[in-house]
């Protein structure tokens, strides 16, 4: 029987005939498409400006850079998240830190990241940038944290790689109203796909201009940046150090032709999870909680199994799905337990409410194309897994 994967892109005729288009053209790296593709997706979030990128990580990268962080600084992100959320502020020589999540959304907890700027504040040891990171496609409580931010004097870097397409109190996320920069992703398992690809949003145009130069290298071929006259038409100056996290005019094109259906994705991936809450009912499960100030993007469908209720082990439950050919996933493992940073000092209890989450957690099958019986049958095989 084939087995039904966790997630899955959805490339049709004309997302095909995009690329086929630019494949086609005289240009196939950093042209016109990619222009076209930043403006659609900021005028689709209410943005000022979109900078494309080669990836998500990429983006975070150049939003930390873009915002001076450096050596003696620092960051703080949410423990549940991939390792990208914090592995930007290494790239830049700052430390990173976390916030605890809230137990029923997962994001970082309000609560916790006060309690904590309040201590910081004691200690003189405020973080420059604060990361808060849209899991699932739902939105963190963003007006709050950016009320802390106004309070404390931290910049805001919105890690919304799980979200476009999602909103909170009314607007699009990406539009800017509580984040300095916001980050999207576009890896095939997201709602939209450029293959690989990622993007960074703000409504500052000096932040915008910095990420275009450090997207390409630090080069600038305007002549207001420029240190001296240009000597010619050919001439650029490299400004500063950057990097080449530049996307190409063929992922550019399968992008805009994505974002036209992005609205049909979300929808249908609601009606997927609300079919998923009627089935899992009864269950020993707890399904995902939908904030009321939040429309969620709902890129994954994370379930958290009542261990203290079955008497199988998460990982055999896991083993189980996996068995039945149901390609379930976890999302994610805490960052701060990672070996990596736990030679940075962190170590298992320091985020408590984050391990209790990833300690249940398994994340079920949702993608625009995921049929009923497929669903179905997920759910047939979770309830025989944890009977």
């Amino acid at each position: 029987m084939k087995s039904i994967p966790y997630g899955r892109q959805d490339v049709n005729e004309t997302d095909i005939q995009a690329v086929i288009e630019v494949l086609r053209s005289d240009w196939l790296t950093q042209g016109p498409a990619v222009e076209r593709f930043e403006q659609a997706v900021a005028d689709y979030c209410g943005a000022g400006f979109a900078v494309a990128t080669c990836n998500a990580t990429a983006a975070l990268h150049l939003a930390c850079r873009a915002l001076e962080l450096g050596p003696g600084d620092m960051l703080w992100t949410s423990p549940n998240s991939f390792v990208a959320s914090a592995n930007c502020a290494l790239y830049c020589g700052a430390a990173v830190d976390f916030v605890d999540i809230d137990p029923r959304t997962y994001n970082m907890s309000v609560e916790a990241l006060e309690d904590k700027l309040a201590l910081a504040e004691k200690q003189g040891r405020l973080p420059k940038i604060v990361v808060p990171v849209h899991f699932a496609g739902q939105a963190c409580d963003m007006r709050a944290i950016r009320a802390l931010a106004e309070r404390y004097g931290f910049r805001i870097i919105e890690d919304a790689s799980h979200a476009i397409g999602g909103s909170y109190r009314g607007e699009r996320v990406g539009s800017g109203r509580y984040a300095d920069i916001t980050v999207f992703s576009f890896h095939p398992v997201k709602l939209i796909t450029t293959g690989e690809g990622g993007m960074a949003l703000t409504n500052d145009s000096g932040l915008a201009r910095r990420l275009h130069r450090l997207r390409s290298h630090g080069i600038s071929r305007e002549p207001e940046a420029m240190r001296q006259a240009p000597e010619g038409l050919w001439y650029y100056e490299q400004i500063e150090l950057g990097f080449n996290y530049r996307l190409t005019d063929i992922q550019a094109a399968l992008g805009l032709s994505q974002l036209q259906r992005l609205d049909g994705f979300v929808e249908r991936r609601h009606e997927l999870a609300r079919r998923y809450d009627v089935l899992l009912a009864g269950l020993p499960v707890i399904a995902p909680w939908r904030h009321p100030d939040a429309h969620s993007a709902f890129h994954l469908y994370v379930i958290r199994l009542r261990l203290d209720t079955i008497s199988r082990t998460r990982r055999e439950v896991f083993a189980a799905l996996r068995e039945a050919g149901i390609g379930v996933n976890v999302h994610y493992i805490p960052i701060h337990t990672q070996p990596y940073y736990r030679q940075l000092g962190f170590m298992p209890g320091a985020f408590p409410q984050a391990e209790k989450y990833y300690a249940a957690a398994i994340t079920l099958p949702l993608y625009p194309q995921l049929r009923a019986e497929e669903q179905d049958r997920v759910c047939s095989a979770l309830c025989e897994a944890v009977a």
